[in-house]
């Protein structure tokens, strides 16, 4: 559905992505792209031992829950967008997923920066983008600061393309995101069963069009494709 404030259809998912072979097949991924999302899960899993990167309970399905979940963003962004801010980047979902599958991609591509202020986690992806050296062909800065401080807001320029993925509320995205986001830019924000509600606060607080895109992975969740927002005015 689009931005008209109406409620959505019920959502549906797709087929699980149990392995390298089902995220091919489903977003055409080369052969380079799933090595380097091998690493990922097997750098993810002994990084995991000693912080808490993901939920326990879904590091035995992180090509479904982690990377198939991250994959399906890439097709909703804009063709000619040449900046793509990742907030809140945790463990690298959507980001870091997104910047690897990229790398299929014929040039120009975006250039990825991925937020995270805890510097474990920031940690954890730069070594992730050293051991795929990925940065030899996609361009991914990996910033650890706050995304709302003036400092962190003044170092970036304004991106086609925000992203943030379990993070926090949508009214708080979108408030996150407005400073790091052109005018004719799109935010992408996964949700879940609760996206109803979210939009529906965000709304009273904020002004714009979207689109509620189901989700390939999960039955009860959307994907908001955000655009045109703005603040209301006030009185």
């Amino acid at each position: 559905m689009s931005g008209d404030g109406k409620q959505s259809q019920r959502l549906s998912g797709g087929r699980r992505i149990a392995g390298p072979k089902d995220l091919a097949a489903a977003f055409n991924a080369s052969p380079d792209a799933l090595d380097r999302l091998r690493v990922y899960a097997e750098t993810l899993a002994l990084w995991q031992r000693k912080i808490n990167l993901v939920a326990p309970g879904t590091l035995g399905e992180i090509w479904h829950r982690h990377f198939a979940d991250s994959a399906q963003l890439l097709d909703l962004a804009p063709a000619a967008a040449e900046s793509w801010i990742d907030l809140g980047s945790g463990a690298g979902f959507p980001g870091l997923v997104i910047a690897i599958l990229l790398a299929d991609r014929p040039p120009p591509r975006p250039r990825i920066a991925l937020i995270e202020s805890d510097q474990r986690k920031a940690a954890f992806l730069g070594e992730i983008v050293r051991k795929t050296e990925l940065a030899s062909v996609v361009s991914v800065d990996i910033l650890c600061t706050r995304i709302e401080t003036a400092a962190t807001r003044g170092m970036m320029k304004s991106a086609d393309i925000v992203s943030a993925r379990a993070l926090a509320p949508l009214d708080k995205l979108i408030e996150l995101a407005l400073p790091l986001l052109k005018a004719s830019g799109v935010g992408l924000f996964p949700k879940g069963r609760g996206v109803e509600a979210e939009l529906a606060s965000a709304r009273r607080t904020f002004e714009f069009t979207y689109e509620l895109v189901p989700s390939r992975t999960d039955a009860e969740a959307g994907i908001v494709v955000m655009r045109a927002a703005s603040a209301r005015s006030k009185g």
